[in-house]
């Protein structure tokens, strides 16, 4: 493992996008920790951060504030300081975690920590665990190296192929997601074949890809909202229940009353 870590994470330059991969997991296991415990009311644990008026203090505050701190730190830290550089990710990292943690207030300006809208934010920290993931694994979006590639007098003949792949990527990734398919969008941009599949299966039924196509009133349109209302009902249901199941098991049970 120590060899592995070494090969692929020290010597590739990859310790930063490591640290701040630690960062977020370990930001994301200390606040649902810590969010649970105030809900169950445990006495023992600090609790809730008030300035003694009564405002509650969100821990996104904080996140924003890890994040800018850590952020601007880094364009001051030498390239060669890696360690240095490392610790800010890290640090940054905890700060994505806690703003990420809240992305559900964000989206909807309003609490909704504990509601069935605050399992957006759950699904944002999923999204940026996969992404980062798969980024210190050294797998690249596609099109993306090609492109940096041709960019230097060497390959400065293959930049528009490379230019118009990446291109082509981007376009299929942008309408795979207005068919309301988030996993497989942002995925497909790794593994090129889910960005076709994507493109070319039916949207969901509340998706924007579909309001703006299957609403037309036609046959053909009529036919293909309700064969895609049928998959979401028939196909997906199941699915989403695993993953909320999933969601709780990790983050805490929404809408239900706090333990006390």
């Amino acid at each position: 493992m120590s060899e592995w870590f070494r090969r692929t994470i020290v010597e590739s330059g990859r310790l930063p996008l490591f640290c701040f991969f630690a960062g977020v997991i370990g930001g994301f296991v200390f606040i649902r920790v810590s969010v649970r415990m105030i809900r169950a009311q445990v006495k023992w644990w600090p609790g809730n951060v008030t300035p003694g008026n009564g405002l509650h203090i969100h821990h996104v505050v904080f996140g924003v504030i890890f994040m800018l701190l850590s952020g601007v730190s880094s364009f001051v830290v030498p390239d060669e300081l890696v360690v240095w550089r490392s610790i800010l990710a890290g640090l940054f990292g905890v700060g994505s975690a806690l703003v990420l943690d809240e992305f559900a207030l964000i989206l909807h300006l309003e609490d909704v920590y504990w509601s069935e809208k605050g399992r957006t934010s759950i699904d944002a920290v999923f999204v940026a665990l996969a992404v980062t993931g798969l980024l210190v694994l050294g797998v690249r979006p596609v099109g993306i190296e090609d492109f940096l590639r041709a960019g230097t007098p060497d390959g400065m003949p293959t930049y528009s192929l490379a230019a118009l792949a990446a291109a082509a990527s981007l376009g299929l990734a942008a309408i795979t997601l207005l068919k309301g398919k988030i996993w497989t969008g942002l995925l497909g941009l790794f593994i090129p074949v889910l960005l076709f599949v994507g493109a070319i299966r039916l949207a969901r039924p509340h998706s924007p890809w579909a309001r703006w196509r299957y609403t037309k009133a036609t046959p053909k349109a009529a036919a293909k909202l309700a064969k895609s209302t049928w998959r979401e009902v028939q196909l997906r249901r199941p699915v989403i229940k695993s993953k909320i199941w999933l969601q709780e098991l990790v983050a805490g049970h929404h809408d239900a009353p706090p333990q006390g």
